[in-house]
């Protein structure tokens, strides 16, 4: 470990060769940068991580923190969490909240990949059964869910079935035959984002919504067949509630997003606000950041468009969720009803939304921008289906195609101190770039195969820059969280079939 500790009052610092910030601790795995570090810091930033993972921690992680932390109407602190790492103008595992009169809405501390997130289904088959059967069971994902970069879907919409989906979301979904009633209960904001108006949204946008429903593009997005091992139940209550009942029993996670909608509709409004920034005076850090006051016409729109683009994503897992239904039913020959392939949770990991939280001691509105981090919400609250309500909300964290993921559940913690937020993956270490030169896909898929994972992709040099070496250690991120309270461990899953884009 590299670093210095250096003593200032009586504080002790930590001195990282990655940064000349001063970065304080506060507690165990939660370390502030003080507003006095940069000129124009509204609020102080906060990282949490153990100590290993802040020295692991690339040095625009805490540029872009602490550029956030200057945006206008920014509350309380800026946020990484221990899985951040760079991204387009704040880091991917950050969380920002905005005074809805004061404050601002930026697509680039939303990610472009708009409502980006994680699915899990369960089921009653058990590791013996499937095993067996999992060549010709990935081999018939990979068929019926499309993946790699512009792969077109098994659904051709309209123009004005796109603007439904975008406004209504999976209830579309339910109503043209492709969700279970009781799956909507099951997924963050019941699968519709309100205040969805595709008046705003362009043409461009909408032509690239016609024919990508029920794909998973490319990336790090994934379709995976996973095991849960009894000795990596951490809280079997939890875990029951939750769906888990055996030792061996098979799941199957999604990791996509809003595919081409929403990177077009992040791209038309980041152009658009650059003139608005002048209209209104509003000054960043960097230009990646641009943004529009969220009370404003021009915040007012590109809200109502991403909730188009956010409404698009849900619909999206919810249509791959139909065909991963199917496909098991032809390789298994039972109904998806019989196999009880009932969603556990769909949460979003690129959003803006509006929420209720206590600043100061008071409940207040804000807008929070959740990029590559996840809502955490806690027991008893009113956003949740009453199923929710005594265990806290199901938290999806995607780990690496090697080593598997995690379910975690919400807490009180976080909603007093992280907005209802905690981490949303393992963390890139490495770029696409590097792990293409390090792992040649082909090998790393026969390499696979050995250590029992059968994977699928639509090219070798996709699967390489997915390769576990790239990212951080998704137990060590996991655990960061969960020693402080601000979500806790329930299970973990393996996997044994990976489709990926």
């Amino acid at each position: 470990m590299t670093g210095q500790k250096q003593e200032k009052g009586n504080s002790v610092a930590i001195k990282l060769q990655s940064t000349s910030m001063r970065v304080e601790p506060v507690s165990k795995n939660i370390w502030e940068i003080p507003a006095t570090e940069k000129k124009g810091m509204n609020v102080p930033a906060r990282i949490y991580a153990t100590e290993n993972l802040l020295h692991g921690m690339d040095s625009a992680v805490f540029e872009q923190i602490t550029n956030v932390a200057c945006m206008p109407g920014i509350v309380k602190y800026a946020l990484a969490m221990p899985d951040a790492h760079s991204g387009y103008g704040s880091p991917v595992g950050g969380v920002a909240a905005f005074d809805p009169e004061t404050g601002v809405i930026s697509p680039g501390v939303i990610g472009f990949d708009i409502l980006c997130g994680m699915r899990l289904i369960k089921t009653n088959l058990n590791y013996k059964e499937v095993k067996p059967k999992i060549k010709q069971l990935v081999n018939e994902l990979f068929e019926t869910v499309p993946a790699g970069v512009g792969v077109k879907g098994s659904i051709r919409l309209q123009r004005k079935e796109v603007i439904e989906v975008m406004e209504n979301g999976a209830k579309w979904c339910h109503e043209n035959g492709y969700a279970w009633k009781q799956d909507l209960e099951r997924i963050e904001e019941k699968g519709c984002l309100k205040g969805a108006d595709a008046r705003n949204v362009s043409d461009k946008a909408i032509g690239r919504s016609m024919n990508q429903l029920g794909t998973l593009g490319s990336g790090n997005h994934y379709l995976e067949v996973q095991v849960i091992h009894a000795s990596e139940i951490y809280n079997s209550e939890i875990a029951n509630k939750f769906g888990v009942f055996d030792d061996g029993q098979a799941m199957i996670m999604i990791h996509c997003g809003s595919r081409g909608t929403g990177h077009q509709i992040a791209t038309d409004y980041m152009q658009s606000f650059g003139p608005a920034m002048e209209k209104y005076g509003l000054k960043v850090k960097d230009r990646e950041l641009a943004c529009a006051p969220f009370s404003s016409e021009e915040g007012r729109k590109y809200y109502s468009a991403m909730a188009c683009a956010a409404n698009n994503a849900f619909a999206n897992r919810q249509v791959i969720t139909h065909n991963v239904r199917k496909a098991f039913g032809k390789v298994f020959g039972k109904s998806p009803e019989d196999m009880e392939m009932d969603l556990i949770y769909d949460v979003a990991h690129n959003i803006a939304k509006v929420e209720r939280h206590n600043v100061d001691g008071m409940m207040k509105d804000l807008v929070v921008h959740r990029k590559g981090s996840t809502r955490s919400f806690g027991p008893e609250s009113e956003e949740l289906a009453p199923v929710f309500r005594k265990t806290g909300q199901p938290v999806i964290v995607g780990g690496s195609m090697e080593t598997g993921s995690y379910v975690c559940a919400g807490t009180e913690k976080a909603m007093l101190e992280t907005f209802g937020s905690t981490m949303h993956g393992s963390g890139r270490t490495m770029s696409r770039t590097k792990a293409k030169e390090l792992v040649k896909g082909e090998k790393l898929q026969r390499d696979m195969e050995e250590r029992g994972i059968y994977v699928k992709s639509a090219s070798y040099a996709g699967l390489a820059e997915e390769a576990g070496i790239a990212y951080k250690d998704i137990s060590e991120v996991v655990r960061t969280m969960d020693e402080i309270g601000i979500s806790k461990k329930v299970f973990s899953l393996k996997p044994i079939g990976n489709v990926k884009g």
